[in-house]
């Protein structure tokens, strides 16, 4: 009886010795984690440029933001996220980035840099990248060969004159620009084949017309502070995402805006300030926020707004400016609160 009786107790135990041991093994095991995880910000830390910063809990970023630098560091392949912003960079060589593969966010607005003395090739192998921030620079032109990946590319406050087909072909995935306070004239159609984009900024420009052929995906477009005269007859028809509309200090006239131009469902919010309006164009029931200050409107009209009144119909407006118009308050019609029956006030 004593063999089975040792064996029963040496089955017993062995389950129970397995997992003490396991225990006991447990701490090299998470040592030898941690060590690894160490091993690998040590090694990043050892290839970051000495003047930029690498932080061992970051290990992807490289921050080398307001360091007085003058050309561009080298860059270790595995940072994702590097920022060169507020320095002195005047170049973009082809060799500068060829190493960073891995780049998906690249700042380098605030610098000095030029179009010529950025590499045809700079950013051809920068096949991850997503954000491009070129804002603040001395640029005349779009980079060549920018990465089709990008989602946000700014490229305002520069001193681009056009863009062309081909400086934004292929980007499919594009859904924020931002070129804002160029010395833009004409971008022809190079906008209609960015399908994706969104957000489109180009205000403070040179600008006379609306360009032509928008993206249809479009929720905002900006074009404040151009000299634009006068919309197309279909201006806003293929548009059916827009919402927000901003053409303020533009030289808007009544015979350059085509009747019911305005007057579709899906705008939230529309900006004519600032232009040479002596009418109040017609908007949808829909709009909340209308912006008319500063024109010459002589005449407060009522249809614009509502075309009839009930229980279901009438307008959504929420704000509306006419202040700086040869309008008083006077010349509100009394029944105006039945058709604007949520706007909070009305400004005159």
């Amino acid at each position: 009886m004593a063999a089975p009786v040792v064996a029963f107790l040496l089955s017993a135990l062995l389950p129970l010795s397995c997992s003490q041991w396991s225990d006991q093994l447990a701490w090299l095991y998470n040592r030898q984690g941690t060590d690894h995880a160490s091993a690998l910000a040590d090694a990043a830390a050892s290839t970051c440029p000495d003047v930029c910063d690498c932080p061992p809990t970051f290990p992807v970023a490289m921050y080398c933001d307001g360091r007085g630098l003058a050309a561009v560091p080298s860059v270790p392949s595995h940072i994702k996220y590097l920022y060169l912003q507020n320095n002195a960079i005047t170049a973009v060589p082809d060799s500068a980035l060829a190493n960073a593969t891995s780049l998906v966010w690249l700042m380098l607005h605030h610098n000095q840099l030029t179009s010529e003395a950025i590499g045809a090739k700079a950013f051809l192998k920068l096949e991850a990248l997503e954000r491009l921030y070129l804002q603040h620079n001395n640029l005349t032109s779009v980079p060549a060969n920018l990465p089709r990946s990008l989602k946000e590319l700014r490229i305002n406050h520069n001193k681009i004159e056009k863009v062309t087909v081909a400086d934004l072909e292929g980007m499919d995935n594009l859904s924020l620009l931002y070129l804002h306070d160029n010395a833009i004239a004409d971008v022809g159609t190079s906008l209609k084949t960015l399908k994706s984009l969104m957000m489109l900024d180009i205000s403070s420009n040179k600008l006379t017309k609306v360009p032509d052929s928008l993206p249809e995906q479009l929720h905002q477009l900006y074009m404040e502070h151009n000299s634009i005269r006068s919309l197309p007859e279909s201006f806003l028809t293929a548009l059916t995402h827009l919402q927000y509309v901003r053409m303020a200090h533009n030289q808007l006239t009544d015979t350059g805006v085509p009747a019911n131009a305005f007057n579709v469902s899906g705008l939230v919010e529309l900006d004519l300030s600032f232009n040479r309006l002596e009418r109040i164009p017609s908007v949808s029931t829909s709009l909340q926020h209308l912006y008319l200050q500063a024109n010459q409107i002589k005449e407060f009209t009522l249809g614009s707004f509502c075309t009839f009144t009930d229980v279901s119909s009438f307008s959504r407006l929420q704000t509306l400016r006419l202040d700086g118009n040869e309008l008083s308050q006077e010349d509100i019609p009394s029944d105006s609160s039945l058709c604007l029956r949520l706007a909070s006030a009305i400004d005159v």
